[in-house]
Parts: C-alpha cells; structure tokens; sequence
C-alpha cells in the first residue's frame, strides 16, 4: 500500500513526520511524496496559528476529496488541541494527541485488519496534556546533506500567547546515549550537518541530571558530523559556557536563532516572558564579543493585546540597535484557552499587518547588510540542492545562501567560497 505523509509547521514536526515515515517503509509499505496520491496519508498537524488550524483542516478536506477511499491519520498539535473538531472531518479515521503520536504506524495497522476504511470505527486518541510523560524519539532522513535531530519535546515556560505547552505536554528530554547512537546513524547516512531541534531546546537534561552543555560536547565528537546548528534557544538558556565552548572552536556554526518576541519590556511582561531587553542585549553582546561574523535570526511577535504604537517603536528602535540578521516576524493570534485571548486592548488586524510589513523592512535592509559586511570573506559552503534557475544553493557557516553554477559533484560537499 501506498503512504504519503504531509508535514505543516515546524521543523520538530518535520523530524517527527520523517521517523514515521521510515517506520511505514520498515514495514514494507511504499512511501510516495506527500503530492502523491496514497492509500494511506499521515497529516502531521501544526496549531501555532488560527491559520496554521485552517490550513490544517483544509489540508484533510482535500485529501479527501482527492483520495475518498483512502485511510486518514491524523496526529500533532493540532490532534492534540482540537480532537474532536478534527474527527468531525469527513475522511479522518485516526486522530491521535501528544502520547501516542508515535503508535501512529500500529493504530493504521490496527484499522486494516480491522477492515479498513469505512468498516472499522473511527479512532480518537486525546489525552490529558498533563499526564504526558513520555516522547517519540525522531530525526529526519529526507535531505541529502543536512537532518533535523529531536533532543527534547514540550516547554514548562506558559508564555501567555501560546499554545505549545498544552500541544505537546511539558519539558522531556531524550538520553544522550540515544541522541548520540541517531547521530552516528545520520552520520552514516552520508549527511554531514544535523540541526538540534525540540520546543525548548536549552532545556535539555534539566529534570534527567543531564545537561545542555554535555550534550553538546558529547555530539561535537561523533565522527562523520562536520556542522551542527541550534534550531532555536531561549536567551535566557544560551548560558556564557555555552557561548564560550562554542566560540572555542568546535563543530557547532556561528548562527543562532533567539526568539526576543518584542523589544519592549511592558509587553515582555505581558508575555510572561523570562527576561527584559536589557537581558538580551547583553547576551547577543557576549555573543559577539566571543564569535565573529555571527548571524542573528530574531523572533518578533508584533500586535499583542495591549502593544500601543509607543510600544512597537520601542521594539523597532530594539531591532535597531541589536541589528540581527534576519527578523522572523509573526502578527499575534488569539488562540483559544490562552492567557492572552482573554486579556483587554486586542489590536485590530490591519494594524498588526502593516507593523508587519514595516518589519519585514527592516529584515530585508539588515540581512543585505549583512552579506555586505560579509563579502568578500572566504567562507565553508555545504551545497545542497538544485535552484529553480539550474544554479546550486548552500549555505555559509553563517547562514548565507550562496549559489553557484550547478555541479553534481559538489551537493553534499563543503565548499571553500569567496563571497561576493
């Protein structure tokens, strides 16, 4: 039988959508790409949004009409949030939440034999997030030369805009002895950069007696990884040891990926957030004073309940000053069950788009920027992939994109580049 997995959200759902994927092909199902028409389609759901629930359910309704007869499963945040909206969907046969995600291959296996499509009853599997104690060991496999390793699942923080604690449970951490046999795994795959991936990735080990730090350093010796990357860290978790272990001179690349969300203490405040700007300034500080040419990603979250036009050119002025490399930028969204839907002074949705796109601005102008201040410096490039234009793209240490006349020889190797 045919399977195609569909992926919406973050790159944790897309190491989680990965380990599925390979457990069907073990068991002697076919994997086709997820624009395939399957027998059998795995939606592995994000709900960070109301738009993330709308593409969602949009998602199930058309694999549906495409494929009426197929088998639908089901799992992720949004089976987690919302199980009962999802399984009210025609065609959803398996919805399952945060604890049994990874049994998703058995409860498939479970249905066929019981008859399949339209013979067996329809199976929802919602728990209570709370009693989540266990995690779905996952890594991905699906791209040539870099794999997203999970360490780490749920967040205990309960910023009060999010939904994330209540999707995915609190703060787990995988045993290092197992991280380290999937990066020797990822290794002899032929890959050469793992990405460290969780919710809450500085977290790691906290309630195991492990360490982030150890964890780090264990990883930097598995032979075969060249390149290694935080996906995303708390500031308040980006510890100086960390920073000067890295800066050091090691296998993990200087890019990192912070999320501020705004750049004014009140609405800080307001987020329930665990730090203040001047916090965070002083952190990206030290971080440049240990690390050259350092790339920034910053996450901003712009329109939260209460966020006045005083408070946003604070955040702008913030941006300014700190001048990361990239700004991902998010408009608030109200989400159900959340400290923050229910607080006074909601902003209208045309004044969370145009503070939007002042700092998408603002993004475009810094990121130039910054491959100013990087041209002409000799930099490592793992080329990965073909371009819409027949040329070939990778990435610097830094995370600049280079791309270059296609040669086959190369995807996969890194390469010594002068940036122009």
């Amino acid at each position: 039988m045919r399977v195609a997995v569909h992926t919406l959200g973050c790159k944790l759902n897309y190491a989680e959508s990965s380990t599925i994927a390979r457990e069907f092909a073990r068991r002697g199902y076919e994997v086709v790409p997820s624009s395939s028409e399957a027998d059998i389609y795995v939606v592995n759901t994000c709900s960070v949004t109301e738009h993330s629930d709308k593409k969602d359910r949009n998602l199930i309704r058309r694999l549906h009409r495409r494929s009426p007869g197929a088998l639908i499963a089901v799992v992720g945040c949004y089976a987690q949030l919302r199980g009962e909206e999802i399984s009210a969907l025609d065609g959803v046969d398996i919805v399952l939440g945060a604890r049994s995600k990874g049994l998703v291959v058995d409860e498939v296996e479970r249905l066929l034999a019981a008859g399949g499509r339209g013979k067996a009853p329809q199976r929802v599997e919602i728990c209570d997030i709370d009693s989540v104690d266990n995690i779905f060991p996952a890594y991905s496999t699906g791209e040539r030369t870099r794999a997203f390793l999970k360490i780490q699942d749920g967040c205990d923080y309960k910023c009060s805009y999010c939904t994330v604690p209540y999707a995915r449970g609190g703060s787990r951490s995988l045993p290092t002895a197992l991280l380290l046999e999937q990066a020797r795994e990822i290794a002899a795959s032929g890959i050469v950069e793992i990405v460290l991936t969780g919710v809450n990735t500085g977290d790691y080990g906290r309630k195991t007696g492990e360490s982030f730090l150890s964890l780090l350093q264990d990883l930097n010796a598995v032979e075969g990884i060249d390149r290694y990357r935080i996906s995303s860290i708390e500031p308040n978790l980006l510890t100086p040891e960390i920073v000067e272990w890295i800066a050091s001179g090691t296998k993990f690349l200087p890019h990192f990926h912070i999320p501020l969300q705004s750049g004014c203490d009140r609405i800080l405040s307001r987020m329930g957030r665990r730090y203040r700007t001047e916090d965070f300034r002083r952190k990206i500080e030290l971080i440049r004073s240990h690390i050259d040419h350092v790339f920034f990603g910053i996450d901003v979250i712009v329109g939260f309940p209460g966020e006045t036009e005083e408070d946003f050119r604070a955040t702008y002025d913030f941006l300014e000053e700190i001048r990361p490399a990239f700004i991902h930028v998010f408009p608030y969204s109200r989400r159900r069950g959340t400290p923050a839907a229910g607080m006074p002074d909601q902003v209208p949705e045309h004044v969370k788009t145009s503070r939007v796109e002042i700092l998408e601005e603002m993004c475009g102008r810094l990121h130039a920027e910054f491959c100013r201040e990087n041209s002409g410096r000799t930099e490592e490039v793992l080329f990965e992939s073909k371009s819409k234009d027949g040329k070939m793209a990778g990435y610097t240490r830094n995370y600049i994109k280079v791309e270059m006349p296609y040669d086959k020889a190369l995807i996969g190797k890194v390469v010594k580049v002068v940036l122009p």
